[in-house]
């Protein structure tokens, strides 16, 4: 490659985002101290860009904008330019994000915002065309504009920042109003349920018309809901609309035939055209929601999506010191000769090619039949290309095909004369592929997205009673303790990276944990410690509560802050008041409080999570949907877990078989423990009442106990499976 014309400060970085901007003509800085001492020293105005490394539109703003040296220019004159990873610094994202969604009635990355020199935002916006074109300003205009504005109206502008930060501060303030309790169970399900069932897609399953995104919090609280309905005309129609979203997306092509696992969203109705990046997050917990359909369905079509999912992250999402990396981009080069990027290039397929590809006749079919014949017709390719020119504006995937099951296996295997069982080899025989140049893979390692992926594995290792999948968690949670854990302050750290000769880096400032880290680790150490029975998760997942409670925990307004106090650079400390593609960490807490309650004694805990219903109570009646996994924790809070206690050696094989029998339950309101006999354990010094638990005539005997309350001894697996049933 030629020697770089331009580098600029993010040359110095580690996150795979920022390092892309290293050698554009502008003057980039980090987020921190002195970009901001520049713009006061300079009097200058800031201009703020946040992306992240597998964005689309990232990508074209770049291409467009920020690699042009006129535009440089203009942005190097005018202003003190910072970039920022929204992954890395998910606090900064927020802040401004809440500005430009407040300002402009939308959102999204790019985002581009202009601020003052101390920080307060004034315009700001999503994607700028280079140019004026018929509908949209161009982002040179808009540069010079503002630019102008300053030179000009300085003191108005200082104004309106100000008026802007003090409405902001209002009305994103969450806080419980007077005596408010946590908010009534029933009224919250069926709100809830309601308002889902309202936008469900009956045909193909989902929650709008387009674009699709998985959200996995959705179909989480419609398991819920079935299991505590499941008499009901209601519940069986919570589980129907879950159980059928989850097949439609298996389907689709927001799932990779070829390759396996997700995309992050589909742009139509069908789940057919992604947009092509992979994301961590989305990964772990559809691995959770596939193993909890295949709890309850006991169908092991979700199993192998489960095993589908896995295997990709274990072998293109996993450092080998054990963490998972971020996500796979959706631009890549169509062939190793290729001079410029397209969207999808790696996933997407000509019929010639196919054909090419696959030209072996297969044994015991119709006479004339190749392994392309039956690939094709299983996955819907046409001749021209399977993708509607609607949804592709830029005509990259023009005589293209996304792949689609458009079949039944029965129904393929009938149509060339095959035996059913005979297709899923077939299929899996042609998935050998060709070799393409592989998307950019950004290999920053996010405490929080490692947490979500290691209760993915706990929990399929679980259901699916699979030990290498727990193995696999248990080996990414001491890659957490490691390298994103500071034993000397007892706190988490955000993010860590794939350095050079595949060594793991850190920052040389490491960016502090923020709540989601510590939220959804706990909640990763919780599902590892049921999976595994090793009694260190829990102690760390009990420790880090308590750090969490110290760090983040509103006492007036009760809730916990996204972020720590005492950071001059951040304008607000936010509440998130949404459950999206990843739940909001406030809704998860709720359980993960309660979890801890039940395996520390610790009942405050329990009335930490009542103050975060109270807290959130008028959403949660109004429109629990903006909240499903809160909604759902509602419903956890109301019941009371069930401890689960089985008396026993752990390697006997009759504490084996209990294990089994609960691990195959989907019961959203229990805990699972094992009380070993060894009293000086962490678990008997946290719960003295186990002591008092033992085996009936020498056998494995569980208990269910509630509040430390316990039921009679049961010994029968038969008789357990009816008690963990809601």
């Amino acid at each position: 490659p030629s020697v770089p014309r331009h580098t600029n400060r993010l040359i110095n970085e580690k996150s795979p985002y920022l390092l892309q901007h290293a050698h554009n003509p502008v003057d980039w800085y980090p987020w921190g101290q002195e970009a901001f001492d520049k713009a006061k020293t300079e009097n200058k105005l800031i201009f703020l860009s946040v992306g992240y490394s597998t964005c689309h539109w990232c990508h074209v703003m770049e291409e467009e904008s920020f690699k042009s040296k006129e535009i440089g220019e203009i942005m190097n004159e005018h202003f003190v330019c910072i970039k920022v990873d929204r992954e890395e610094r998910p606090d900064v994202d927020k802040v401004y994000m809440t500005f430009v969604q407040a300002t402009s009635g939308g959102g999204g990355w790019p985002m581009s915002v202009w601020l003052t020199p101390d920080l307060k935002p004034f315009a700001g916006g999503t994607y700028f065309p280079p140019e004026d074109g018929v509908h949209r300003v161009g982002f040179r205009t808009v540069l010079l504009r503002i630019a102008e504005q300053w030179k000009e109206n300085k003191d108005a502008l200082l104004e309106s920042s100000q008026r802007i930060l003090e409405a902001l501060q209002h009305t994103s303030e969450i806080r419980v109003q007077g005596q408010e309790s946590p908010p009534p169970l029933k009224e919250v399900m069926d709100t809830c349920f309601q308002q889902l069932s309202r936008s469900y897609d009956e045909d193909y399953g989902g929650f709008s018309k387009s674009p699709k995104f998985p959200t996995p919090v959705n179909l989480n609280f419609l398991f819920t809901y079935w299991a505590l309905h499941r008499t009901t005309p209601e519940g069986a129609r919570a589980l129907q609309m879950a159980l059928h979203t989850l097949k439609m997306m298996a389907h689709g092509g927001i799932h990779d035939h070829i390759g396996q696992g997700f995309h992050r969203y589909s742009t139509d109705q069908h789940w057919h055209v992604p947009h092509f990046e992979k994301m961590l997050y989305d990964q772990g917990q559809l691995a959770a929601m596939y193993s909890r359909a295949f709890q309850i369905s006991g169908d092991e079509f979700f199993a192998d999506v489960v095993r589908d999912i896995l295997l990709y992250v274990s072998r293109d999402l996993s450092d080998q010191a054990g963490g998972f990396y971020s996500a796979e981009d959706a631009d890549s080069y169509p062939t190793t000769t290729s001079g410029e990027k397209r969207e999808g290039a790696f996933c997407v397929w000509t019929a010639e090619e196919l054909r090419a590809l696959l030209p072996d006749p297969v044994e015991g079919a119709t006479e004339g039949t190749t392994l392309g014949d039956v690939f094709m017709h299983h996955y819907g390719v046409e001749e021209a290309g399977n993708v509607d020119p609607m949804k592709d504006p830029h005509q990259e995937l023009k005589g293209k095909n996304v792949l689609i099951a458009r079949c039944s296996p029965e129904l393929t295997a009938a149509r060339f004369g095959l035996e059913p069982g005979r297709l899923s080899a077939l299929l899996q025989e042609s998935r050998a592929g060709a070799h393409r140049p592989r998307p950019h893979l950004d290999t920053k390692m996010l405490a929080a997205w490692n947490g979500l992926m290691i209760s993915g594995f706990a929990q399929a290792g679980a259901a699916l009673a699979e030990q290498g999948y727990v193995s696999r968690a248990a080996q990414a949670a001491a890659f957490l303790r490691t390298h994103l854990f500071d034993p000397d302050s007892g706190r988490l750290l955000r993010s860590c990276y794939r350095g050079k000769d595949n060594s793991v880096e850190q920052s040389a400032v490491p960016i502090q944990g923020f709540l989601e880290d510590y939220v959804f680790v706990i909640q990763a150490l919780f599902d590892l410690y049921e999976a595994s029975l090793e009694q260190g998760w829990l102690e760390w997942a009990l420790h880090l509560q308590h750090m969490q409670d110290k760090l983040f925990w509103d006492p007036k307004g009760f809730a916990y802050f996204s972020t720590e106090a005492g950071d001059p650079s951040l304008l607000l400390r936010l509440k998130d008041d949404q459950d999206g593609a990843e739940p909001t960490p406030n809704s998860v807490t709720v359980t993960n409080l309660l979890r801890a309650a039940c395996y520390s004694g610790h009942m405050d805990w329990v009335e930490k999570a009542g103050k975060i219903l109270s807290a959130f109570s008028e959403r949660l009646q109004k429109i629990p949907i903006t909240l499903p996994e809160m909604a759902r924790a509602t419903a956890v809070f109301h019941h009371t877990l069930k401890q689960v206690v089985i008396c026993g050696d752990p390697q006997g094989e009759d504490t084996k078989e209990m294990l089994h029998c609960v691990r195959s339950v989907f019961s959203p309101n229990k805990v699972l423990m094992v009380a070993d006999g060894d009293s000086a354990g962490f678990l008997y010094r946290q719960l003295p009442f186990l002591s008092s638990l033992e085996r009936k005539d020498g056998k494995a005997t569980a208990y269910i106990c509630s509040n430390f309350t316990c039921s009679l001894p049961v010994t029968s697996v038969q008789e357990l499976r009816g008690m963990l049933s809601p």
